[in-house]
């Protein structure tokens, strides 16, 4: 689609991860990038290109490698603003603030307080979390962490907390990005399922990725020369991507149409994420022609972005996982795991061997497997039982072109 991207691709070209996994890593990464700087007008509002990914694969999917390379791409063109990699809910926003010396408000000079007993200048803020384990970042069940993030992910103007020294933070234009990690049984752990109503999840792109089949013993060094082009087109991207990107009339009737005709999710779980579709995909629209070193969207930027969203949305199920739904839950989680870990025959004895803690009779068992049959999330074969996968074979459309992915990304 664009030199940033083929250049990325054949810059990670001799790693394990999926390459599903290294697009949307660059994706997001370039959207911390970005930051302010570059933005499109919505009516009464701007929507500003970060934007919050999460790599969700089991164990040994190779989820930090492709975490790690996006993040040390951006760090060796001069990007700086990237989180701690554990923290509280209070040093996270003190650290966004950005003006407090060694920590804490309270060791902030008079002089720095505004009348109103405020600290913090009026200028931008940003922040990259970049966590490969999402879980170690924010703890477990931190209910107002999370809702924290669902607040900053459009936030415009003054944010402003009150700590416990009585003493205000406030932050001018917080502008938050977030490229995550985790599996979907720690995912489980991190949120509890009652924060599925939160509006954390609307602004939350779900990555699935499988484990590849790639076992690289000893990687080929990266190339310095192709290093160094990725990050001067950085250069260029941070000198000369800024402003309100143009529309023409054209692009515009393609959002119009995109926004009118995508369907809602079959997944009752994401229907608040469908409710902020569009806002994702102008979003994306930005950091792809952001990527293109062009200020202005085109329908091609457009088309891009609304195929890649797609596909996620595709897998977005698989992803999450079993979170969230009915009794015994977890014990699907666990069979269908299996069943994805490697591509063979199951055993109804392998299958058993793995939840006879969780259920009480091998009856229960044949009953849960049942109804993944029904649901046509496994297949019986001879001998036991094969994960059924899905594939995009959907026909390319004007709003929809899927020979702009590789077939790789296209197999959930």
């Amino acid at each position: 689609m664009s030199d940033l991207f083929s250049l990325y691709f054949n810059y990670i070209n001799d790693t394990e991860p999926p390459k599903t996994f290294h697009r949307w890593s660059l994706m997001t990464a370039l959207s911390a990038f970005l930051g302010r700087r570059y933005a499109v007008q919505h009516g009464h509002f701007t929507v500003n290109p970060n934007m919050y990914c999460m790599l969700m694969g089991a164990t040994g999917t190779r989820k930090s490698t492709a975490i790690k390379l996006a993040t040390k791409l951006i760090e060796a063109a001069g990007y700086e603003t990237i989180a701690a990699e554990k923290t509280s809910k209070e040093k996270f926003l003190e650290d966004l603030a950005g003006d407090v010396a060694e920590g804490t408000v309270a060791d902030a000079n008079l002089a720095d307080l505004n009348l109103f007993g405020e600290f913090g200048e009026d200028t931008d803020r940003e922040v990259f979390i970049s966590a490969d384990e999402f879980n170690d970042f924010i703890g477990l069940g931190n209910l107002d962490f999370i809702s924290l993030l669902g607040s900053l992910w459009d936030k415009s103007g003054y944010y402003r907390y009150r700590i416990r020294n009585g003493k205000s933070i406030r932050i001018y234009n917080p502008t938050v990005s977030i490229l995550g990690g985790n599996t979907p049984s720690n995912f489980a752990l991190c949120f509890p399922v009652s924060t599925l109503g939160q509006g954390f999840f609307a602004r939350l792109i779900l990555i699935h990725g499988r484990k590849t089949e790639e076992k690289i013993t000893w990687p080929t060094e990266p190339c310095p020369a192709l290093k160094q082009e990725l990050i001067e087109i950085l250069a260029y991207i941070k000198k000369d991507i800024a402003g309100l990107a143009a529309l023409s009339d054209s692009a515009k009737l393609l959002l119009d149409k995109i926004y009118k005709n995508t369907p809602a999710p079959l997944d009752v779980r994401f229907t608040g994420f469908y409710d902020r579709r569009f806002t994702h995909l102008l979003k994306l629209c930005l950091v792809v022609s952001a990527a293109r070193l062009s200020t202005k969207v085109e329908e091609q930027d457009i088309i891009y972005a609304n195929t890649i969203l797609t596909v996620a949305e595709h897998s977005m199920p698989k992803a999450l996982g079993e979170f969230g739904k009915a009794k015994n839950s977890d014990v699907v989680h666990k069979i269908i795991q299996l069943l994805e870990s490697c591509n063979r025959v199951f055993t109804l004895a392998d299958i058993w061997k793995v939840v006879v803690q969780d259920l009480d009779k091998s009856s229960d068992l044949a009953e849960l497997l049942r109804n993944l049959v029904m649901a046509e999330k496994i297949q019986p074969v001879k001998g036991g039982f094969l994960i059924r996968r899905s594939i995009m074979t959907e026909t390319s459309t004007d709003l929809l072109d899927y020979s702009m992915l590789l077939q790789e990304e296209l197999d959930s």
